[in-house]
């Protein structure tokens, strides 16, 4: 998947806004929606999407820890999208409370929950809101902060303008599908989507299909498995595909399309999510204390 490099733990503030022009996106802020103001989030709820159930939010508030026991292990699994966010909580953390690991992977959001569920986690990274069966089952959902996603295609597309919701849509069910009809050439598109375990991909067909499944014409590919990088080789002139923003904009071969005129970045963008940390309840102490540290990021 494409990464950029960590940055150092001192530049916690500078995270406060990526790709500032326009808007950016705010790490460490729970921004609200568009469709929900942030009051009415509580701090351990997730906002409701579509045929969804809110998770019930835990009145209790995660005290900003003053010391972690040293030997302290926190294993966190789950969205591709949260690397780069996971790996510099890891960094200021450590730094923090000597003698700490946190271990971070990314195999899908679905991955991490299911680790949180069977005890193998403590927390997962998750890109999508918990489901009604997920928040019976005894997970809460932490918000962490917000992110986009973009609409990617090749720098040599033929594309030359940006797309509407519904070609959007129309694209990735099938119903549109050779690039003369959204003001490209004469020339098949190629659809590049993400496995069913993707947590960007779930919150994508929340987003953009409406909660409506994704075609299943012969120009849909679904990758074997859930990283940018290979989705983004893939594309070639034809292709269309989908990612958290940040892991496109500084592309040198790919660029994202503006949706409605608006691009990634900028305040109305539509493909606009939450990011979670989710974890088991009631917290243990080492959840207690990790997302202690992360809400006085805020």
């Amino acid at each position: 998947m494409a990464q950029n490099n960590d940055p150092s733990p001192f530049l916690f503030i500078g995270l406060f806004l990526i790709f500032g022009a326009g808007g950016g996106y705010w790490f460490f802020v729970r921004q609200p929606s568009p469709e929900q103001p942030m009051e009415t989030v509580a701090p351990n709820q997730a906002p409701t999407s579509a045929g969804q159930t809110p998770p019930t939010a835990e009145t209790a508030k995660f005290p900003k820890p003053t010391s972690v026991a040293g030997g302290t292990v926190i294993r966190i699994d789950g969205s591709t999208s949260m690397v780069t966010l996971n790996r510099t909580l890891k960094q200021g953390f450590e730094g923090q409370f000597a003698n700490t690991t946190v271990e971070t992977q990314a195999n899908g959001s679905d991955k991490g929950i299911q680790g949180v569920l069977i005890g193998q986690l403590d927390l997962a990274a998750v890109s999508r809101p918990l489901s009604s069966q997920e928040t019976q089952e005894g997970l809460m959902a932490f918000p962490v902060t917000t992110d986009q996603i973009a609409i990617a295609v090749s720098n040599s597309n033929s594309l030359s303008a940006g797309l509407t919701m519904q070609q959007v849509k129309d694209i990735f069910q099938g119903k549109i599908t050779n690039w003369s009809e959204v003001g490209g050439s004469n020339r098949p598109i190629r659809v590049i989507n993400r496995p069913v375990v993707s947590g960007t991909r779930q919150a994508f067909q929340e987003l953009a299909l409406q909660g409506e499944n994704f075609g299943t014409s012969a120009n849909i590919t679904t990758l074997d498995r859930d990283a940018t990088t290979p989705m983004l080789q893939a594309l070639g002139e034809d292709g269309i595909g989908y990612a958290t923003a940040d892991q496109i904009i500084n592309q040198q071969t790919v660029r994202a399309v503006a949706i409605d005129g608006v691009l990634p970045g900028f305040s109305g963008y539509p493909y606009t999510r939450t990011l979670y940390y989710v974890y088991k309840s009631p917290p243990n102490e080492v959840v207690t204390a990790f997302l202690g540290y992360v809400d006085s990021m805020n």
